[in-house]
């Protein structure tokens, strides 16, 4: 039997200054309708942000976002898929962005990733609001057999980012799993590991009414570091 929910938010709790204190560090809780209405352009712009941020410092490609703009057509697929291999060639010299040629390469196989989900659900968004958030593996699963790079915490990630309801699995959240009683392997990136953590996700959200966002985030807060409110903040979606 994991330890209960209840038992994870008064330690967090404890360590922020409270319930009060513990609550207003919550993120937004996910909003469904908001992410039916998201633009395919927007969906494949946080995908190439989330591929080019992975093992990359953030704040660089940040910096650095407005030539990514730029320089991937405002990320509208329909036109990347047109263009030939020679824009995608004079990309790796392009100064606006990070000259990495793989993964320059994600964009153009991500574009028609969107597009493809698009025409089988009307657009990527409606597609994510409507798979269940209680199946949040099988998502992850599917984001890493049909998108480029989008596998492991880069999918979390951009699910997150994208505004869907759901996990992540950072350090402090597998800490806080393994100390609840979930048995994980070293890597807990097994699907058999991410089948228990969603598991107890699932068991954690029905016992706390919570969205599971809220829960990972206290999950995460109730171990390690004890971070300070203004270092949470500019965390942003990670745990």
């Amino acid at each position: 039997m994991a330890t209960a929910f209840k038992t994870i938010w008064a330690r967090a709790a404890k360590r922020k200054g409270g319930d009060k204190a513990l609550q207003a560090l919550l993120p937004k809780a996910a909003d469904q309708k908001a992410l039916a209405k998201l633009a395919d352009d927007r969906v494949l712009a946080e995908m190439t942000k989330r591929v080019f941020s992975a093992g990359f410092v953030w704040q660089v490609i940040d910096a650095k976002w407005d030539g990514f703009e730029a320089a991937f057509l405002d990320f509208q697929p329909k036109k990347l898929l047109h263009k030939p291999d020679e824009f995608w060639e004079k990309l790796t010299s392009d100064t606006r962005i990070v000259r990495n040629g793989q993964k320059i390469m994600t964009v153009r196989a991500n574009a028609k990733f969107v597009l493809d989900i698009a025409a089988e659900h009307g657009s990527f968004g409606k597609f994510l609001a409507t798979w269940p958030v209680a199946d949040q593996v099988g998502l992850m699963e599917l984001l890493a057999k049909r998108g480029a790079r989008l596998g492991g915490n880069t999918g979390q990630y951009l699910l997150r980012f994208l505004g869907k309801d759901g996990f992540v699995t950072s350090n402090d959240v597998i800490t806080c799993l393994r100390d609840a009683g979930i048995e994980l392997s070293q890597t807990a990136s097994s699907k058999k590991d991410l089948r228990k953590i969603q598991d107890q996700f699932n068991a954690w959200a029905k016992e706390s009414g919570l969205p599971y966002m809220h829960v990972s985030r206290v999950c995460a807060m109730s171990v390690g570091q004890n971070y300070d409110t203004e270092t949470l903040k500019k965390m942003r979606g990670d745990e």
